[in-house]
């Protein structure tokens, strides 16, 4: 879309200097999706506020987005603004059995901060390839452990601007679900209860499940993660195993022959492979299984 020079110079001057027709290939960890417009990275929670703001005063559309590692970006790219909270918003301080992290702390720091300071509760984000506010996001989990066992508070800023912070049971966490799924606010930064254990007990349990999932899953390959929800009762990756669709291959986009549950870039994939192997599995295991997956990668620019 085309931006007005004044919005762009306003945009450099709060950040620092933006990226412009960024190649989101470059930003996911599936190693897909055209260019962004603007990609944006702030360092504060004043900067993200005002990212916003002008967004709004330009009627300039804007998506937030984590280390990228969760995504299916559109060959056709993001129009307006990428708000990228990564490194430039990562602080982590402990007090006692709370950990408050920034958003774009990665939960496997905020794991090792935990276990260096004898603290146990993340042991299963440790292998988590996300940030901090994408788990919060998504109420990502594994291996028996989700976000909502250690959250306890979190800042967050509105799509009015405002900063308002939210407690308890009142994130709304669900299965892949929050209350930030729902209304486009802002993870600002979250406050974690856990409790004291042993550090070397801590480090074998996270080098325990880092295992697992080494033995199990596809990381040497390009992908989005999990690629569908756990349906009830059921497993994706079972489900899918079971219609024979391991390896099946769509342009560059493969169902993972070493974890059906994942769909892995085997070399030059693009958003619209994805998208049609998705559907193919989609319809395979409805017809088969009567099960209909749900995405559980979250797709921008369609």
């Amino acid at each position: 879309m085309q931006l007005s020079p004044r919005f762009t110079a306003q945009l450099d001057k709060i950040t620092g200097g933006c990226i412009y027709n960024a190649p989101m290939n470059e930003y996911t960890s599936f190693k897909i999706g055209g260019a962004a417009d603007v990609l944006a990275q702030p360092s504060s929670s004043e900067q993200i506020g005002d990212i916003i703001r002008i967004c709004g005063e330009y009627d300039t559309p804007y998506t937030v987005i984590g280390n990228g590692s969760n995504l299916l970006v559109s060959d056709c790219g993001i129009r307006g603004v990428v708000v990228m909270i990564g490194g430039n918003f990562s602080d982590i301080s402990v007090t006692n059995t709370a950990i408050t992290a920034q958003s774009g702390a990665l939960l496997g720091k905020i794991a090792n901060t935990a276990a260096a300071s004898g603290l146990s509760g993340l042991e299963f984000a440790s292998g988590i390839p996300g940030t901090l506010g994408g788990a919060l996001f998504m109420n990502a989990g594994a291996y028996g452990g989700e976000m909502k066992d250690v959250v306890v508070r979190t800042e967050y800023i509105t799509p009015d601007g405002d900063i308002r912070t939210v407690e308890g049971d009142a994130h709304m966490f669900r299965y892949r679900g929050s209350m930030f799924a729902d209304g486009g606010h802002i993870i600002l930064q979250s406050e974690m209860h856990l409790t004291r254990g042993g550090e070397k007990d801590i480090r074998a349990k996270m080098s325990e499940l880092n295992a697992k999932r080494r033995d199990k899953q596809p990381l040497n390959m390009p992908s989005a993660g999990s690629t569908f929800k756990r349906p009830k009762d059921h497993f994706a990756g079972t489900l899918i195993e079971q219609c024979g669709l391991k390896g099946y291959t769509v342009g560059g986009a493969q169902v993972s022959e070493k974890h059906a549950g994942f769909v892995v870039n085997i070399g030059g994939a693009t958003a619209v492979d994805v998208m049609r192997l998705m559907e193919h599995v989609q319809t395979t295991v409805y017809k088969q299984c009567g099960v209909m997956l749900e995405p559980e990668v979250r797709m921008l620019g369609f």
